[in-house]
């Protein structure tokens, strides 16, 4: 019985460190391709904006700006779950509202590019913007909710 017992400790301890080296190996990549999505970006508003136009090159700039962010911000989660071994829940919120926004801009950058619109790809539109103005205000609150509530005590290893 005590074999057994140690034996299932040292598989724990085996599976808690590739669980670790998943976690390093997640977070890594996140960085790295946040910092080539980046340079990729202002590579191509560099090209770019000359010849298609700066408003539109901007949207697109933005758009891949916030992708970093959102990156950048799981990575930040990441290490903090490394340091702590806790997930907070407020980063997710905040990758939430700026997927939303990202939408968002999206969606205005595609309608201001449509030679006619119809009515229905207004009403398509205007849904779509509301829905994610919806979401942002939900994530808003829920953040508010969050940083409202009282601290937990972490727990204490032996």
């Amino acid at each position: 019985m005590q074999d057994r017992k140690l034996v299932m400790k040292r598989w724990c301890g085996v599976m808690e460190w590739l669980d670790r080296l998943g976690y390093l190996t997640a977070g890594f990549s996140l960085l790295v391709l946040g910092m080539l999505i980046f340079a990729h970006a202002w590579y191509v508003f560099m090209t770019k904006a000359g010849s298609s136009g700066l408003l539109p090159s901007g949207l697109k700039l933005l758009n891949d700006l916030l992708l970093v962010i959102i990156l950048l911000e799981l990575f930040r989660t990441v290490i903090r779950f490394l340091q702590t071994e806790v997930l907070d829940l407020e980063p997710y919120l905040a990758v939430g509202i700026i997927a939303c926004t990202r939408r968002v801009l999206t969606a205005s950058a595609e309608l201001s590019h449509l030679p006619n619109m119809t009515e229905t790809q207004f009403y398509q539109y205007l849904m779509d913007v509301g829905l994610n103005v919806a979401v942002i205000m939900v994530l808003v609150v829920g953040v508010f909710l969050v940083r409202k509530r009282p601290a937990q005590a972490l727990p204490v290893s032996p």
